[in-house]
């Protein structure tokens, strides 16, 4: 097995916000992945007391340590405990019921000699190569169908969309939020590699039309993650001044990839 991990803020002088792990038991017959894009909130009251990378280290943390050590629990249920743990940790001096408490986009994704299992909630990317070389975009797209017109401001967005029905969801303080996660199960004989990227990665595809995914899978094997992360910076500050790719997003997102080879 070989595994690749980068994960880098947008900005230097500025904390990354998402989580990746790999964990690999001391058996060796099967391992996890996590990836989490901590969400930046607005300026402005969140609630709590905590920053964004505080929440993303628990939930992280959690959900490796759950993922490796409850291997009989499906994975919705282990970020609901993970969720419910880092809840916990901090609902007694925080109002985890504001809209912006912090949260996380979720990837999860645990192997065993029989099946790969996944979990994807909000709008990362899990790349998914079978044996003959065919990729699979697995994704929760729910963000990405909602109107841009319904996207105009953080107010119109907390109190409609933002982990409500019809709009979209993200790990936060409710557990519950574990059953509208994209999920599958995959025999491990049809699975040879994953590739997971928070949204800062998936730029590659989404916003600068450099390939498609069956491309940006073929970019990381062969150039490396950190290759599709430096390509990423170059195509931001190339469109930094004319904003014809970026639009109103920020110039600079946190990025990272994960990429294991079974």
């Amino acid at each position: 097995m070989r595994t690749e991990l980068v994960s880098e803020p947008g900005e230097r002088l500025r904390p990354n916000e998402d989580f990746a792990s790999v964990a690999l038991p001391a058996s060796g017959l099967g391992g996890a992945l996590v990836v989490l894009d901590g969400v930046t909130p607005p300026r402005g009251e969140t609630g709590c007391l905590h920053s964004v990378p505080w929440f993303t280290a628990r939930l992280g943390g959690a959900l490796t340590e759950l993922s490796v050590s409850s291997r009989d629990l499906p994975l919705p249920e282990i970020l609901s405990r993970a969720i419910l743990r880092t809840a916990e940790a901090h609902q007694s001096s925080c109002d985890l019921s504001h809209p912006r408490t912090p949260q996380a986009t979720v990837i999860l994704a645990r192997w065993s000699t029989e099946a790969v299992e996944y979990l994807i909630l909000s709008d990362s990317a899990l790349l998914v190569e079978s044996p003959d070389g065919t990729i699979t975009a697995h994704l929760d797209d729910r963000l990405a169908r909602l109107p841009r017109s319904a996207l105009t401001t953080d107010a119109l967005i907390d109190s409609t969309l933002r982990n409500k029905e019809g709009g979209f969801f993200t790990a936060a303080a409710d557990p519950t939020v574990a059953t509208r996660a994209v999920t599958g199960r995959l025999p491990r004989s049809d699975v040879r590699a994953l590739t997971a990227l928070t949204d800062g990665a998936t730029r590659w595809v989404e916003k600068f039309h450099e390939g498609d995914w069956r491309d940006c899978f073929t970019f990381v094997r062969k150039e490396g993650a950190q290759a599709l992360v430096d390509r990423v910076r170059e195509l931001e500050r190339a469109d930094a001044s004319t904003r014809t790719y970026l639009g109103r997003s920020k110039t600079h997102d946190d990025a990272t990839v994960v990429h294991v080879e079974f």
